[in-house]
């Protein structure tokens, strides 16, 4: 018996590329664990300069950003780097030592924050959130 041909019409949506970064190898690793478990696409990168080649390559839905990465660079230049390429797409800065110079930093540049340790519970449902405020605004500008 013959099987039947799937439809090109009925492409199914594609997993969420989901960006994470962060110097510190183990908490990188669980990180992507986490979220390829919830059925996301995760590019991970343990400096600055692996997340923008990373980002010269991919279009990515949702960016997850350790802010303190290795040799004074921070999270909010892999993010500026990547808003430049798409200047809406939905980004997450997490720290453990955010001043409040860091936290208005990341307001004004519409960027979330979560501080260390991360609670799991937090971590998923604010990248849900981002992702799908991601996607409306996406679908609004097209």
């Amino acid at each position: 018996m013959a099987k039947a041909k799937k439809s090109k019409l009925a492409s199914p949506r594609r997993k969420p590329l989901v960006l994470v970064v962060d110097d510190e190898a183990s908490v990188l690793l669980t990180y992507k664990m986490i979220l390829e478990k919830q059925g996301y696409e995760v590019v991970a990168a343990s400096t600055s300069v692996e997340a923008k080649a990373a980002i010269e390559k991919h279009d990515f839905d949702l960016l997850l950003c350790d802010y303190s990465l290795e040799q004074q660079h921070t999270g909010f230049e892999v993010i500026a780097a990547a808003r430049r390429r798409r200047p809406e797409v939905p980004s997450l800065l997490l720290t453990g030592y955010a001043t409040l110079e860091t936290a208005a930093e990341a307001q004004l540049g519409e960027i979330g924050v979560l501080y260390k340790p991360i609670d799991i519970t937090e971590f998923l449902n604010t990248t849900s959130n981002l992702l799908r405020k991601g996607d409306e605004s996406r679908k609004a500008s097209e």
